[in-house]
């Protein structure tokens, strides 16, 4: 568990917890109840709209178990609903608390290299899906197969969110040093896009002409790509600058060279609707994904920076 997340599941229980002894202690001040029918009532009067809550808002699910114990103390010890709230609160307080500074002072974990390695990962699938994508371009694919094909980006996506929000969270109690998480974690998030624009391309086959004209044109700009995003991931992971762009540019400048061609020998104008779309939606996902690998390289020279700063530091104090 990083400091991050420690920090927020400190703070969302400490919240919980307050919110439902506040609750539970109103409802049995001002509903007394002296039967276990009544206590019933009250019992349902409490945890109704706080299970609602916190169905609605997930980090708030420990108020209705809080409403229940603040409820049902006084029935076992015969103390008052107040001093129940107050001794769930102090006793949750000081778990809370205890846990985070051990999280904190004995077993720190900084949430900036978990968001490097989610990165990481992210780029490896996008550059094998891209590879898959552009290869069936040809023969044309299915949704099943594009799918499988972009298999678990989604989900590596959503826990690099995860673990950049921790990130924030310590940056911004000043538990950590790092750079701004949302710039990487939009590059990704649009080179996701992208993917998802050249998957639409690729279920609709271009005539056999094109396939044939265009299929070493674009395999080389897959495969440079691909040594992209592999070769960033890896310089993040071990903080260096950024990665040359220019394979990447040369198979570009190939690319379009090709459908220059194609399009001064008149052979576009006999696609079809469906066929142009695809076809020109192929060339935008390939130009956006190539300025999003710009990006990317950004990215990793701040995130180099900021590792030789942060080592600077340390090695001055």
């Amino acid at each position: 568990m990083s400091v991050g997340r420690a920090l927020k599941a400190t703070f969302d229980y400490l919240v919980g917890t307050v919110g439902g002894a506040i609750y539970g202690a109103a409802i049995a001040v001002y509903f007394p109840h002296s039967s276990e029918l009544g206590l019933l009532a009250v019992l349902a009067l409490a945890v109704a709209p706080l299970a609602l809550l916190a169905a609605m808002r997930p980090s708030l699910s420990v108020a209705p178990i809080t409403a229940i114990i603040v409820l049902l103390v006084p029935e076992m010890t015969h103390a008052s609903p107040i001093a129940s709230a107050l001794d769930r609160v102090y006793g949750v307080a000081l778990g809370g608390f205890t846990g985070f500074f051990v999280s904190v002072l004995l077993l720190p974990s900084n949430a900036h290299p978990l968001v490097i390695n989610a990165a990481v990962r992210t780029l490896e699938q996008i550059a094998r899906a891209l590879g898959e994508l552009l290869a069936g371009l040809g023969k044309g694919l299915d949704m099943d197969s594009l799918h499988r094909i972009q298999d678990g980006i989604g989900q590596a996506l959503t826990q690099m969110n995860v673990v950049a929000a921790e990130a924030e969270r310590e940056r911004s109690a000043r538990l950590a040093i790092g750079p701004d998480t949302g710039p990487l974690v939009r590059t990704l998030l649009r080179l996701r896009h992208d993917l998802v624009m050249i998957g639409r391309a690729a279920t609709n086959p271009l005539p056999e002409v094109f396939t044939t004209r265009l299929e070493t044109p674009v395999s080389h700009v897959g495969i440079a790509i691909a040594d992209y995003l592999r070769a960033s991931g890896a310089a993040l992971r071990s903080h260096r600058g950024p990665v040359s762009l220019e394979a990447v540019d040369l198979a570009l400048h190939s690319y379009t060279v090709e459908i220059a061609a194609l399009r001064r020998e008149g052979l576009t104008r006999n696609l079809t609707g469906d066929e142009a779309e695809y076809f020109f939606a192929l060339g935008f996902a390939l130009e956006q994904m190539h300025s999003n690998c710009k990006d990317l390289g950004r990215c990793v020279t701040e995130w180099a920076g900021s590792y030789k700063r942060a080592n600077g530091e340390n090695t001055q104090s």
